[in-house]
């Protein structure tokens, strides 16, 4: 079992997530980080009003369902949707670990992150932004 280290600083949400649940079915330690940095294309006010949709469609604020605010928790919660919906697949999920920044990792491990090249669209947000949005 490998650890593999992903840096998400400029790329979109959905590449991330499908490489970090390939990683995870693979039987790898997956870790994400600079998950506030990674981006969701559209304009802002249209994926805003597309999380604030989901988040009305749930019950009250004491049952749930709860929609998280961290950046990290978004991050993780948005990407639930790639793992398998069996009890594998929720057991790798909640081994994933996301962080903000760099997390607990030492400079030597962050060299070898990988990082997912590619164009930046036109309209984007970062999920720093839209968690800053959502207080």
């Amino acid at each position: 079992m490998a650890k593999i280290i992903i840096d998400a600083a400029n790329t979109p949400l959905g590449r991330v997530g499908t490489m970090a649940a390939k990683e995870s079915l693979r039987g790898n330690e997956v870790i994400v980080i600079n998950v506030e940095k990674s981006i969701i294309s559209g304009d802002k006010l249209s994926v805003l009003a597309e999380i604030m949709r989901d988040r009305k469609r749930g019950g009250t604020s004491q049952k749930g369902p709860q929609f998280p605010r961290l950046p990290e928790r978004f991050f993780k919660r948005k990407i639930r949707g790639m793992f398998p919906r069996e009890q594998r697949g929720k057991d790798l999920w909640k081994a994933l670990r996301c962080y903000e920044g760099n997390g607990k990792l030492h400079e030597d491990e962050i060299k070898h992150a990988r990082k997912i090249e590619g164009k930046l669209p036109l309209k984007y947000s970062t999920i720093k932004e839209l968690c800053r949005l959502l207080h």
